[in-house]
């Protein structure tokens, strides 16, 4: 049986309307060779009209419609960084380490200009983690993950919490329980409100608001802060909680659903904490070290390795995403390029083409022109060996657009995709 290589590159497409896009400013001869050898097209990785933050559109290209299974990235994020939750007693939630003014709560820089080291984020994380909040039994267990980025579990002792409560991350609304980004917001912390009018809920929303104040009087002395504000670099003085969620997916394992051995090469917690929940391989790879040409061949390493164990392995990597929020037309280019230049071009020349599929595309569209995910169709390519290629010239979103899968209309329908054209092509 042939096996499956499933790339996702975080961020990677833009809006057709805008020109060019990153896919068509960056030279990409390895994603364009998988293209014109594939049968393309443009897919929703959610929904039309959804701007989908990762975790529930991988969810999705997993082949798990989220408004079925998805309960918040919170719990996904606490599993990926190795922390269970006490359901019914204790709320997970995604987290930023950020930069406020600490009088008026002006949000100046939701990602600490993305200069926070995980090494600091991990000292801050010390202070605040076991933080008791005063009320119902409260306490607060926090734990930085890569960069920025954290886990805060908002717990209580002798009374039920519900996940119901919004966002302090004013960036992104809960949709149910997706979270969208808004394309305009009010740059302040947001208080943390009930979405339901219980008193688990209630009580949820008021231990996150003692967080979030204590949370900053703790923060805005910190050794690590006072030593970055002596070298200019802003302070990490707060952090944003967004996403709620009070346990884990129930989700069947992913390869009872598809009849096939998956492994997964992922960098960020909430990756992981998806992988982990449907059971697959997760190959153990460094977080991104800022050396891509090191950073793409450790994780080429670990497709390779994975293949000879599995049957397909799921390939999730970060580098567009960052400056296509950034507002960085040509950097967000020359990310995609790095890709192609020191993951895909070896894979292709080292793998047996004759004896693996690939399918290519993105969680989600990230234009630098918006500075936020959007709802935007993103490019795929499906290459089966024995299976006849529409003759795309370019993996763009133009070009994939005139192929023969027409617009995919949600994530969760391209696996069983690909299982069909690759038994119908004799591959599987």
């Amino acid at each position: 049986m042939g096996k499956l290589v499933y790339l996702v590159i975080d961020g990677a497409a833009d809006s057709a309307s805008d020109s060019p896009t990153s896919l068509e400013l960056a030279r990409t001869p390895a994603l364009d060779r998988v293209a014109s050898s594939s049968v393309c097209g443009l897919m929703y990785p959610i929904e039309k009209g959804v701007a989908p933050e990762s975790d529930a559109a991988v969810l999705s290209l997993l082949g798990y419609d989220p408004h079925a299974y998805y309960t918040g990235r919170g719990p996904l994020e606490a599993l990926g960084a190795g922390i269970e939750i006490r359901e019914g007693y204790e709320v997970a939630f995604r987290a930023n380490f950020a930069t406020i003014n600490e009088e008026t709560l002006e949000i100046l820089d939701r990602r600490v200009g993305r200069s926070l080291r995980s090494e600091e984020a991990k000292e801050l994380a010390k202070a605040l983690d076991g933080m008791e909040l005063g009320i119902y039994g409260g306490y607060a267990r926090v734990k930085a993950t890569v960069g920025h980025r954290a886990v805060v579990v908002i717990g209580s002792r002798a009374y039920r919490l519900s996940d119901e409560v919004d966002n302090t991350d004013p960036a992104y609304a809960r949709v149910g329980k997706i979270s969208v980004a808004r394309p305009a917001f009010d740059k302040r912390v947001a208080e943390c409100k009930p979405l339901v009018d219980s008193e688990e809920a209630r009580r949820a929303a008021e231990l996150v608001n003692a967080f979030t104040r204590r949370a900053i009087e703790i923060l805005k002395s910190h050794p690590v802060n006072a030593a970055r504000a002596s070298r200019g670099l802003p302070k990490a003085n707060a952090i944003l909680v967004r996403d709620a969620g009070g346990a884990l997916p129930r989700a069947e394992p992913i390869a009872k659903r598809f009849g096939l051995k998956f492994g997964a090469v992922v960098e960020m917690p909430v990756e992981k904490g998806i992988a982990k929940l449907l059971g697959m391989e997760v190959a153990e790879v460094g977080e991104p070290t800022g050396d891509k040409r090191r950073d793409y061949r450790e994780r080429l390493e670990a497709t390779l390795g994975l293949l000879e164990r599995v049957d397909a392995v799921y390939v999730h990597l970060k580098g567009p995403d960052e400056p296509g929020h950034d507002g960085l037309l040509a950097e967000k280019a020359r990310a995609i390029e790095e890709i192609d230049e020191h993951f895909l071009a070896p894979f292709l020349e080292r793998a047996d083409m004759d004896k693996v599929a690939m399918i290519v595309t993105a969680d989600h569209a990230t234009p630098p022109r918006a500075k936020a995910h959007t709802g935007d169709p993103v490019p795929v390519a499906i290459r089966v060996p024995g299976l006849k290629p529409d003759g795309v010239a370019r993996f763009t979103e133009r070009e994939c657009a005139k192929g023969s899968l027409g617009v995919i209309a949600h994530g969760w329908e391209l696996l069983p995709k690909f299982l069909e054209l690759a038994r119908r092509a004799g591959f599987l």
